[in-house]
């Protein structure tokens, strides 16, 4: 399914609403600001490569009831209503690249009629969702080559279609595989507390007819130590240039625990995920959530007391030195990255 387009008006963006699966499939219409940064916040849009295109359709949507008077004014409202929508989520580099793009289009055309900045500004939009869903397919590819016919996979959080555009980043070699007859087991933790794992990746796998079993987070060891995994894949929402890795908090335990086991811990993202101007993890803004969904969300009585503290983390870093390979849509990148990384062309 389609997660994000434009209205047969062209004029709203349409998202299908994450938080509403999988019991219920409901399709959104967004056209304010207000709407947009609404729906990254609360993730109803959510995965770095699906804000990053929702970020650039909206910007689009928005540019056409922007001030036409003049190309300074129009500039000077993109400008500002760009960093609004910028501020909705901090941790995933996908969401400033697309925004930059966009702005790069205004940047690049001073004084030309606003009617055909907007004509261009669709074009562009229009333009990273096509690269997202060329990228997801040679990730899959790359990724593909890493495992084999039956092998175990366990994976966190959610890096689906849902989360992208197309096939996804860390289940991509799943789907591409299933299309070309290979057979997978896959362990889903169900990465509490907004459960994206139980909610899409379950969901997104038994829609593909791919062998999925969903685990408590609390039970990736014992399905290691089983030797039911043969490889974990994770997404990413941003790589630094040491190859630390911000994902879904959860994530750094899995790869600890892969590490002790010895199964392969690969991250896969595409490219516009790596932030070489960004040095290390300890550099990367990690988003603090409400703690209303730790002790409240998906429960009917909240689950600890109103004056109980949380601490929540939307994600984690995990350290490079657990990664054993960080694929894109470029190729495989192996340690030291610092090295390899290098060679990463950004679009």
């Amino acid at each position: 399914m389609r997660n994000i387009a434009f209205n047969q008006a062209g004029d709203r963006v349409v998202i299908l609403d994450q938080t509403r699966l999988p019991g219920c499939v409901t399709y959104l219409e967004l056209g304010t600001a207000e709407e947009i940064y609404d729906a990254i916040r609360r993730l109803k849009v959510r995965g770095a490569p699906a804000i990053g295109i929702c970020a650039a359709f909206g910007m689009y949507v928005l540019s056409l009831s922007m001030p036409r008077e003049s190309y300074e004014e129009f500039s000077k409202e993109f400008a500002r209503v760009k960093e609004y929508i910028g501020s909705s989520r901090p941790t995933a580099v996908n969401l400033g690249w697309a925004l930059q793009r966009m702005e790069r289009i205004v940047s690049e055309h001073p004084g030309a009629p606003v009617s055909e900045i907007c004509v261009k500004l669709k074009e562009e939009a229009l333009e990273i969702q096509q690269e997202d869903m060329d990228m997801c397919r040679r990730i899959s590819e790359y990724g593909l080559s890493l495992i084999k016919n039956g092998d175990g996979i366990l994976t966190h959080c959610n890096a689906g279609p849902l989360a992208t555009s197309r096939y996804g980043t860390a289940l991509g070699p799943l789907f591409l595989g299933k299309e070309r007859g290979m057979e997978f087991k896959v362990f889903a933790d169900e990465t509490r507390p907004l459960l994206q794992g139980a909610r899409l990746t379950s969901y997104e796998l038994e829609q593909g007819g791919i062998d999925v079993t969903l685990i408590c987070d609390n039970m990736a060891s014992m399905v290691m130590k089983n030797g039911w995994v043969q490889a974990c894949f994770v997404g990413c929402d941003r790589v630094a240039a040491n190859g630390d890795t911000a994902n879904k908090i959860g994530t750094s335990g899995v790869a600890i625990l892969a590490d002790y086991y010895h199964i392969p811990f690969y991250v896969l993202g595409p490219s516009s995920t790596i932030d070489l101007n960004c040095p290390t993890g300890a550099d990367i803004p990690i988003e603090l959530r409400p703690p209303e969904e730790i002790k409240e969300q998906f429960y009917e009585q909240p689950m600890a007391l109103a004056k109980t503290k949380c601490y929540n983390p939307a994600f984690d870093v995990t350290d490079h030195s657990l990664i054993t390979a960080i694929v894109t849509d470029q190729g495989i990148f192996r340690a030291p990255y610092t090295e390899s990384l290098v060679g990463i062309t950004q679009i």
